[in-house]
């Protein structure tokens, strides 16, 4: 992903002046003009990027700072502060609500992608636990409704469009009044693209906005017009109502970064971005957990958001008293594996830990991957419940090798690769051996229980050192013992 380049080309320009030995002007400006130029190779405005160098140097005053004070911090603050300001536009947005009808109305150029990502955000509220439905409203485009159709038959979320009808406004009306009727909670209708200068397709766009009278409208914009944005999303605003932004094709050039920044000059709220092809390949844009994974800062409370969406709470406290018993056995390995590919793009789930970041797992190495773990599992599959359940690698003698090889179709030398995988996790899953499970709520004794010693010994020296040494992981230790997410993670929510 090529955002994750930028992050990669900010974070490296920190760690630089983190690294130098004394932190003076020259070793400032050097790091400054390190991150204008990634911000300026990424397409952002000139002028955003001045008064963004401009205020950094009036907030970190060398000359002014008394000895004792941390500038490293001061200064990574201050660029983490800035490049919020930049990307956000101080505007909340419209949320739907489960249980409670909302209309949502999807608006854009052609090509931007839009009706892929109609699906993207009614499987996104699907998998919530909302009840969408898409309606095609796009009659100017040859093959819009069977594309709109096949995606939505893919992800099992109702539809409805017409092949015979070309009045737009009409389709729009009778889609949305059905599917009120069905109580729906979440309608999401699709209109045709079209251009800044075509005058009668925004005509056509303001009579469906005022036939189906959407709750919200999104305007679905492709990142790859850059600063161009910033014409595009004003030219909307002025005809509808615009109440939100989604950006798409994140992850296919350099231009990402100046499309997000227009959009925020426009004052309107980027909600989601699109960063691929595929059904999960699509994330909520929050400013500041996006500018700390960017900077490979990590997004402690994103992770644990996606935790809870692979781990039903019933299973969390069993998952924690088994990482506390120290046993590693190939089908908990199996469990985790699912939970991976549940979680959606690994780069995504990477870029919110800290330390890590989405450069770390290029584009093609993901797919690997990923592939590599359906592998894994198509072997596991072919295992006993005696083999499963061991925790003794010896166990895996030849011919059980052998004939796990011929059940799964794969060569001897995968499932010794697999094996020796195993032993690498049951490793790092061991030094969590005698870790003391709190009574249900009691998160103090956690925090005590779950300390840095315990963490130091299973995190790789990278992630350690990235996120600040003993020190750094600290701090680490003390969010999570008093992050409501940890609560609900090891059970203690409903206390």
């Amino acid at each position: 992903m090529v955002l994750a380049q930028l992050g990669g080309s900010i974070s490296r320009a920190l760690q630089q002046m983190s690294n130098a030995t004394i932190i003076d002007e020259k070793v400032l400006n050097e790091c400054l003009n390190e991150i204008t130029r990634a911000l300026l190779q990424s397409d952002v405005q000139f002028k955003l990027v001045r008064d963004m160098q401009t205020n950094i140097k009036k907030i970190v005053n060398l000359d002014d700072l008394a000895a004792g004070h941390n500038k490293r911090r001061i200064i990574q603050q201050a660029v983490f502060n800035e490049l919020c300001k930049m990307l956000d536009p101080g505007k909340p947005t419209f949320t739907p609500k489960k249980g409670k009808t909302s209309v949502v109305m999807f608006v854009g150029l052609q090509g931007s992608g839009k009706t892929t990502t109609c699906t993207k955000y009614a499987y996104y509220h699907q998998k919530k636990g909302w009840k969408p439905a898409l309606v095609c409203a796009d009659t100017f485009r040859a093959g819009a409704f069977d594309q709109l159709k096949q995606n939505a038959t893919k992800a099992k979320i109702p539809f409805y469009g017409s092949y015979m009808e070309s009045d737009p406004v009409k389709i729009a009306v009778e889609g949305v009044e059905r599917f009120k009727k069905e109580n729906c909670d979440l309608i999401i209708v699709d209109t045709s693209g079209r251009h800044k200068q075509e005058a009668a397709l925004f005509e056509e766009m303001r009579q469906v906005s005022e036939a189906t009278k959407p709750d919200l409208v999104l305007f679905v914009m492709d990142s790859s017009i850059g600063q161009a944005a910033f014409d595009q999303a004003q030219a909307f605003k002025q005809s509808v109502e615009v109440g939100a932004v989604i950006v798409t094709k994140m992850d296919g050039h350099a231009k990402g970064g100046g499309a997000l920044s227009a959009v925020a000059a426009t004052k309107s709220p980027v909600i989601f971005i699109g960063t691929g092809e595929h059904m999960d390949e699509f994330e909520v844009f929050d400013v500041k957990p996006f500018v700390s994974r960017l900077l490979g800062m990590g997004d402690w409370s994103g992770f644990m958001d996606k935790i809870h969406e692979v781990v039903p709470m019933d299973q969390q406290p069993e998952l924690l008293q088994k990482l506390s018993e120290g046993n590693f056995t190939l089908r908990i390995m199996y469990e985790q594996f699912q939970n991976i590919l549940k979680m959606g793009p690994i780069s995504q789930v990477f870029s919110m830990l800290p330390g890590f970041s989405a450069e770390l797992m290029p584009k093609g190495r993901e797919k690997e991957s990923q592939a590599k773990i359906k592998r894994y599992m198509t072997m596991m599959d072919s295992m006993t419940d005696e083999e499963l359940d061991s925790s003794n690698p010896k166990l895996m003698n030849e011919s059980r090798m052998m004939r796990i090889a011929r059940g799964s179709g794969r060569h001897v030398r995968e499932v010794m690769e697999m094996m020796e995988e195993y032993k690498r996790l049951a490793k790092i899953w061991s030094k969590m051996k005698g870790l003391k499970i709190p009574k249900k709520g009691d998160m103090s004794a956690l925090s005590r229980n779950m300390n840095a010693q315990h963490m130091s010994k299973v995190l790789p020296p990278q992630m350690l050192k990235q996120i600040g040494g003993m020190g750094g992981l600290q701090n680490l230790m003390k969010q999570m013992g008093s992050s409501k997410d940890m609560m609900g993670m090891f059970g203690g929510m409903d206390k």
